[in-house]
């Protein structure tokens, strides 16, 4: 049950990012759990390989360039996913910027309701 309340919010988390960015767009919810999911396969196979071929472009950025590995992973997003639009690199970067923060606050609320029970 935790996976599926976690996948709805995810879905939830894109739809208030795109809300909020003008320059990433979202047909509807049902696009923007199909950009959780294939956010979630993409993170899961394709970043942990860029993140060890840049290991040392991470090291030498202190890190930073981690956020140019997830601006990227939003545009390959944007690549394969129906019904969901990026106009540009900064705004993927924004929009991985916002999705962090969405999921995190949408995540503490899930658990605050989880630990009152």
């Amino acid at each position: 049950m935790n996976g599926i309340i976690g996948f709805l919010l995810s879905g939830l988390a894109v739809l208030i990012g795109a809300y909020l960015l003008p320059g990433v767009h979202v047909d509807h919810y049902g696009y923007a759990l199909l950009v959780a999911v294939v956010l979630a396969l993409v993170n899961a196979i394709v970043k942990p390989i860029l993140v060890v071929f840049t290991i040392p472009v991470t090291v030498f950025t202190l890190g930073l360039f981690l956020l140019v590995i997830n601006a990227l992973m939003i545009q390959l997003v944007d690549f394969l996913t129906p019904g969901f639009r990026v106009d540009g690199f900064w705004w993927a970067l924004a929009f991985s910027l916002l999705l962090s923060l969405l999921n995190s606050i949408l995540g503490d609320l899930s658990q605050e309701k989880k630990d009152r029970r």
